[in-house]
């Protein structure tokens, strides 16, 4: 084993791009809002995951106050949607920080969708949209974590395969360290392993 390298994050600079590194890969939650006055916004947020499926709830989490935590404050009201690799240029654009009230739909050339429970838009070149109504904001160190229960979600036909979501046409992409993203690699299926078939396989 090679030897570590021991870090104490309190006297560490350049901690966001060493975390962001190490936690790898990513998912990104392509997060389209509608701000008080009807203005929409869409940003890409790679602190993004499922934490409940019973009710479905996700989270995003944001480094600072920014367009999209103020819209989800504002109405109550978002709309994650997928992000696949064949449009890694279009999601990236849509981080530019363009000016309050300029919609990244129009400057990054995206085509609106209407959501159906839900007043922000979808992004209908996007495979997968999970409409989300916010049920908490919290501060958490410098991040503030957006929770929002999925009350609708649409998802392409294109990415079924009979009842099941094939996920290489999903084609989501992740994003890794610096300005690394990532498309799906190799696949492997890995079935879980029962007590009883470890115990089989690997006698006291």
């Amino acid at each position: 084993m090679a030897d570590r390298r021991e870090i104490d994050p309190a006297s560490t600079t350049g901690l966001y791009s060493l975390l962001g590194t190490l936690v790898t890969p990513r998912p990104i939650a392509w997060v389209s809002t509608l701000s008080a006055d009807h203005a929409d916004n869409l940003a890409p947020h790679s602190f993004f995951q499922i934490v409940s499926t019973s009710p479905p709830i996700v989270m995003i989490s944001s480094m600072g106050e920014k367009d999209t935590v103020r819209n989800i404050r504002a109405t109550g009201e978002f709309v994650v949607c997928g992000s696949p690799a064949s449009m890694i240029k279009e999601i990236n654009l849509t981080s530019v920080e363009f000016p309050h009230g300029v919609s990244e739909f129009d400057r990054v050339g995206l085509t609106r969708e209407p959501s159906l429970r839900v007043a922000p838009p979808r992004v209908a070149e996007s495979p997968y949209a999970l409409e989300c109504r916010c049920i908490d904001i919290r501060n958490v160190g410098n991040g503030i974590l957006v929770l929002g229960e999925v009350i609708h979600m649409a998802v392409s036909e294109d990415v079924f395969v009979g009842a099941s979501v094939d996920v290489t046409r999903v084609d989501p992409v992740a994003r890794l360290g610096g300005s690394q993203w990532s498309a799906l690699g190799e696949i492997v299926e890995v079935p879980r392993v029962t007590l009883e078939e470890f115990e089989t396989l690997n006698p006291p």
